[in-house]
């Protein structure tokens, strides 16, 4: 493949915002897209041209397929980098890139199809070798199938939607009697938010850690990992606060699970950055639950530990290069990040508005991904990730004390936002003692 030379940036706020930096580094062009609501958004500062591409709801403007190529055609890019959210896992996106000579920045159609029903990623992963969740092989029939495996693998079961995520088409079942409501309940709201009520079963694993392992491959067939995180701190199955190392691992857990992830992602020929997720029982028996085939939020506490800068790598695959050797890439430390909303600390409901005073802490291996800045006003109608607060400390404990200060010097005012809420979790005895898991926010 050839020489990327510029590149159209297909999303909005801190990560088209942090995109681009890289993009710039690299001595690349940056095309930025908006909505008419972006219009006055920060990154379109930074960006060297900037297209808007409709209207304020994202089906007008960042969903928006046919503005999105023109806009990449009008401004002459060879490439489009989708980041997080909105068109990134849409596979129809990616062959419609391939078909105007556009180079799609992340994972083939293949993979994607592969990995985006769950219920057959967990199939394919099996033949890989990976540990997965007792459950169903494949996707359910009908709600008697769910009610006859139910019973053989035994309750508690949970029943997932294929095509989820964010907990959306998902319900625990703790007794058959509660099975067909659930089963009903899950298969509508997949239904709705993502135009596929199919669904699968697993044994549930009460209490689990959320760990994942952050790997890139190449065209050549090589695979690496930059660690893992602790994504166990969530509220309704939304991560809030993610870490790496996963301090709950001891050493031999944790080679074994970076080399299952390795050795899947050579087996399935994936190309780019991708994640796979696992839960930790209380045996420390980790198992397959999805691969997400696209840059993450939280891929910031990974670059962390790693010194390397995961989006310049996905350019690099995507223009041809060879990846680094696993030798190369040195873990260092530990990592917390926060995620800043513009929420209710207490409730998390949702507090668009203007920003009246806005201060950005500072300080030695301490690191800001936002597109904030004052008198910005927080639209309503994207996603109310505003921040994100990132440190680096020599370990986990200096890392807290890190993060604590950093979170007392930010000061944003005239929105809420759950900076309260993360402030209290430094002082929290169990997140201290690292004695938490995926249900912690829910019980307490």
């Amino acid at each position: 493949m050839a020489e990327i030379k510029k590149i159209l940036v297909a999303n909005r706020g801190e990560i088209a915002l942090r995109a681009i930096r890289t993009i710039k580094e690299m001595g690349k062009q940056a095309i930025a897209v908006y909505s008419t609501e972006d219009k006055d958004a920060l990154y379109l500062q930074y960006a060297d041209a900037a297209i808007c591409i409709g209207g304020a709801k994202s089906s007008e403007s960042y969903l928006n397929v046919p503005a999105i190529i023109s806009a990449a055609e009008i401004s002459g890019c060879d490439a489009i980098f989708p980041g997080y959210g909105f068109l990134s896992e849409n596979q129809d996106f990616v062959e419609i890139c391939k078909i105007h000579g556009l180079v799609f920045i992340g994972p083939s159609v293949d993979s994607m199809v592969l990995m985006s029903d769950k219920s057959k990623a967990k199939e394919v992963m099996k033949k890989a070798g990976v540990p997965v969740i007792e459950g169903s092989e494949g996707a359910l029939e009908n709600i008697e199938e769910a009610k006859v495996l139910a019973n053989k693998i035994g309750y508690p079961v949970i029943v997932k939607a294929s095509a989820g995520g964010g907990g959306r088409g998902m319900r625990v079942v703790e007794k058959e009697e509660d099975l067909e409501i659930a089963y009903l309940s899950a298969e509508s709201e997949a239904a709705v938010a993502f135009g596929n009520g199919t669904l699968y079963m697993e044994k549930l694993i009460k209490n689990p850690r959320h760990i994942e392992v952050q790997i890139l491959g190449d065209a050549y067939g090589n695979a690496v990992h930059v660690g893992e995180r602790d994504c166990s701190l969530q509220r309704r199955h939304q991560k809030l606060i993610e870490e790496s190392p996963a301090a709950i691992l001891d050493d031999e857990t944790r080679k074994k699970l970076h080399e299952v992830a390795v050795n899947a992602v050579k087996y399935i020929g994936y190309e780019n950055a991708g994640t796979f997720e696992f839960l930790l029982d209380s045996e420390k028996n980790f198992y397959f639950m999805e691969m997400n085939t696209r840059l993450q939020v939280e891929h910031c506490v990974s670059e962390m530990v790693s010194g390397i800068d995961i989006i310049e790598w996905m350019i690099k695959i995507a223009e041809g290069k060879k990846l680094l050797n696993q030798e190369e890439i040195k873990l260092k430390g530990h990592s917390i990040e926060c995620r800043i909303t513009a929420e209710d600390s207490v409730k998390f409901i949702p507090s668009p508005g203007k920003v009246i005073k806005y201060i950005a802490p500072g300080g030695r291996n301490v690191r800001v991904d936002s597109h904030l800045y004052q008198n910005y006003v927080i639209p309503s109608c994207y996603d109310s990730l505003i921040w994100k607060l990132i440190v680096l400390g020599d370990d986990r404990e200096r890392a807290i004390a890190k993060m604590k200060e950093a979170l007392v010097e930010l000061q944003i005012e005239g929105v809420a936002t759950v900076r309260d809420f993360h402030l209290k979790m430094m002082d929290n005895a169990d997140f201290i003692e690292n004695n938490f898991d995926t249900n912690y926010l829910s019980r307490y």
